[in-house]
């Protein structure tokens, strides 16, 4: 909508409708112009800031685009721009979003109904029944302990009534040849040491509160053991990094926790 200032309409709605719009252009020029501030401020720090706080001119130019699409956007919003009342309305209705963030669809849903009782769904003025029109529904995120459970591995034996012989269905294959655990709990030790960064001491202490006895060092060999596992796809990452024209590795030292050392020890890793 143009605006004439030397001739305003009469009309409350149409006032209305030209203020509004005004305010979403002030709204914007405001944005852009603090935009611009905090692009300028590299800039003046770069020119007048101490040495070991100025950077390159040519970064500067990464702001460029910024600056000349927000400029685009801004000469855009002016009154006689296309735009009009009800789209800026409609913007400072919705503003910036907030709030709770949706669940992801892919987590396991459990429906629980909770409905009034047969007397409950009577009509209090005709006594008819009531007839369902609807539900309301809400969500509440829930979290399941993981627990430990042990499989027994059954495997029939047949023998032959003249005494020929015994058979027997052969025994599964296993992540670790006659070891105790299987491959869940391997993953869970591995991603709760490695992804979680939990010691082995305290997830002796999470099984123990279930009942079972796991000592540090024998998950250690199970580590030991999933490591040679994992070995061909080691490799192949090994292969795949080493045909890049440049490999960069850091020296980090990290802190370790092994009571062998003294407090605060800290050992080099190759990243």
């Amino acid at each position: 909508m143009e605006i004439d200032a030397h001739n305003l309409p009469e009309e409350v709605g149409l006032l209305r409708q030209i203020v509004l719009q005004l305010l979403g252009v002030v709204d914007e020029k405001d944005r852009l112009l603090e935009r611009v501030q905090h692009q300028l401020q590299p800039l003046l720090r770069q020119r007048y800031g101490p040495k070991r706080e100025r950077i390159d001119e040519n970064q500067l130019f990464l702001f460029a685009a910024q600056i000349i699409a927000a400029a685009r956007q801004a000469k855009a919003a002016e009154p006689g721009a296309q735009e009009s009342g009800a789209s800026v309305t409609t913007r400072q209705a919705h503003g910036k979003g907030h709030g709770r963030k949706p669940l992801p669809g892919s987590l396991e849903r459990r429906r629980v109904v909770f409905d009034l009782e047969e007397a409950q769904r009577q009509c209090r003025d005709c006594q008819k029944p009531m007839q369902r029109i609807g539900e309301d529904v809400s969500e509440r995120l829930e979290f399941v302990p993981a627990s430990l459970h042990v499989i027994e591995e059954v495997r029939p034996k047949y023998a032959c009534a003249s005494g020929c012989g015994v058979v027997g269905a052969p025994k599964p294959a296993a992540a670790i040849e006659k070891g105790l655990p299987g491959p869940g709990l391997l993953a869970q030790v591995a991603v709760r040491k490695y992804g979680d960064h939990l010691p082995l001491y305290r997830l002796e202490g999470i099984f123990r509160r279930q009942g079972v006895e796991l000592s540090p060092q024998t998950m250690c060999d199970w580590m030991g053991a999933c490591a040679e596992l994992v070995s061909p796809v080691w490799e192949r990452m090994k292969q795949v990094m080493l045909t890049s024209k440049a490999v960069q590795t850091d020296d980090t030292p990290v802190p370790v926790a092994d009571r062998g050392l003294m407090l605060g020890a800290r050992a080099p890793v190759l990243l």
